[in-house]
């Protein structure tokens, strides 16, 4: 076997690997605590506008580079659900309209430097660390990873950038006080993917475990 196909392989593994830890996760959450949603429990869905401008280095992704203008709904929520006050993974569920309907972007409490955009953090407030896609997607640039920076109480820079690269700012998220009509809404990136911004198979199989079992868990 040539060291591609071995190198291949071995991401196969780990990526299979990884899925089956997360679904595993998934399930003794939702046994413990039986919910239509055994992750990020706790959360408000509100009405907001995206104002897309495009970054200075273009990425290869429409989305990324055009301007345009979005109305999209997005769910602040505690990855565990713990009381407010007490550190918890913070989450931002992005829906955003699409040629095919919509598609939905996920994005969690983590570092920001090269190393840090990749571990998942815990805070008290959820406006005092970045969050990102945490896995890549695939893009005719290479790999890409999106972010999100509060800067302000409803407002968030978003940006792109390669896993090892700089980030480039493309966007700014502005969030309203009006509640959004469905507050039960579940995003799910697998399923609903935004164009120009593909799973790599490997991530596909990480993600997927986890998400299945969490549409059993609301089923």
């Amino acid at each position: 076997m040539d060291a591609s196909k071995s190198a291949r392989l071995g991401r196969n593994v780990v990526s299979s690997a990884g899925g089956a830890i997360l679904a595993a996760g998934t399930r003794a959450v939702a046994t413990v605590r039986p919910s239509s949603k055994p992750l990020h429990p706790r959360g408000i869905v509100l009405r907001g506008r995206l104002y897309r401008h495009g970054a200075t280095v273009r990425s290869g992704v429409p989305w990324l580079d055009e301007a345009g203008e979005d109305d999209v709904e997005v769910r602040l929520s505690r990855a565990v659900g713990l009381p407010a006050g007490v550190p918890d993974i913070h989450g931002l569920a992005l829906r955003v309209p699409t040629a095919d309907g919509f598609g939905d972007i996920l994005f969690a409490s983590t570092g920001w430097g090269r190393l840090g955009r990749f571990v998942l953090t815990a805070s008290r407030d959820p406006r005092r660390r970045p969050m990102t896609t945490l896995l890549p997607y695939r893009t005719e640039s290479g790999p890409v990873l999106l972010g999100a920076r509060s800067v302000g109480s409803e407002t968030y820079d978003l940006s792109w950038a390669h896993p090892d690269g700089d980030w480039h700012v493309f966007g700014s998220l502005r969030l309203s006080t009006q509640r959004a009509g469905d507050q039960d809404i579940s995003f799910d990136p697998v399923l609903h993917p935004v164009g120009g911004l593909e799973q790599y198979p490997a991530v596909e199989r990480l993600r997927e475990p986890s998400y299945d079992n969490a549409r059993r868990s609301r089923d």
